[in-house]
């Protein structure tokens, strides 16, 4: 048993540029967002928040959160930072995992084995994430922060990318943190090429070919998944 408060922030809004209101797009009948809180809920010894603005576009998630029975958090637009670190202090969080509510496929199983490494290694930032060589493709990997890393990064931010982007001054001041990396979780072939968020009408197009295919289950495993990409 993990005896430290874990907590998945799940950030979401209506605004997207690309693909508006595409938190509540409907993917096979589903709102989008639903099914990336089911792949979460398949990550142990965790609580999920759906964190949000407190803008007014935005109360539609709050409402939904409400008759959906799950956490909700609000808090800055812009200053997403900000956002992560009141919730973090509001829920009491040691561990932070971020996931974003345009990866519908997002890797729970990976998930959870990247938790138990964050904490067995005191990690202060740990990632799974294509961009850290995993070989995972786009929108299956996430991250987890301290909450120490969240409060350093609040206090030492300078630069508006830094409040942007939660991770912005941890990846550009490595040597003040323990990092954690997973460069394994994909095996060993490249598949960071494959495009699995949803951030575009081809995007969601995509995606909605596999939750349609009679194959998927919201429980599957990666190289099933890979079978049917």
């Amino acid at each position: 048993m993990i005896l430290v408060n874990n907590f998945i922030f799940l950030q979401a809004r209506m605004g997207s540029s690309r693909l508006p209101g595409k938190t509540l797009k409907l993917l096979d009948n589903v709102p989008l967002v639903k099914h990336v809180i089911d792949r979460l809920f398949l990550i142990e010894n965790t609580q999920v928040v759906l964190l949000t603005s407190v803008l007014q576009r935005d109360d539609i998630l709050e409402e939904w959160c409400q008759q959906n029975d799950l956490l909700c958090f609000r808090g800055s637009e812009e200053n997403v930072l900000e956002r992560y670190y009141e919730a973090a202090k509001f829920y009491k969080a040691d561990n932070i995992l971020r996931a974003t509510g345009d990866n519908p496929l997002v890797e729970p199983y990976f998930g959870n084995d990247l938790l138990l490494s964050h904490i067995k290694n005191d990690a202060d930032y740990s990632s799974n994430k294509s961009e850290v060589g995993s070989n995972l493709p786009d929108g299956l990997g996430i991250e987890i922060f301290s909450f120490n890393a969240l409060e350093v990064s609040m206090q030492k931010s300078t630069m508006p990318h830094h409040f942007e982007h939660v991770n912005e001054y941890i990846l550009e001041n490595r040597e003040e943190f323990k990092i954690y990396k997973d460069c394994n979780a994909g095996g060993l072939i490249d598949k960071s090429q494959i495009r699995l968020t949803v951030d575009t009408i081809e995007d969601f197009e995509r995606v909605e070919k596999i939750f349609t295919h009679q194959n998927f289950s919201i429980d599957i495993k990666y190289h099933e998944l890979l079978e049917l990409v």
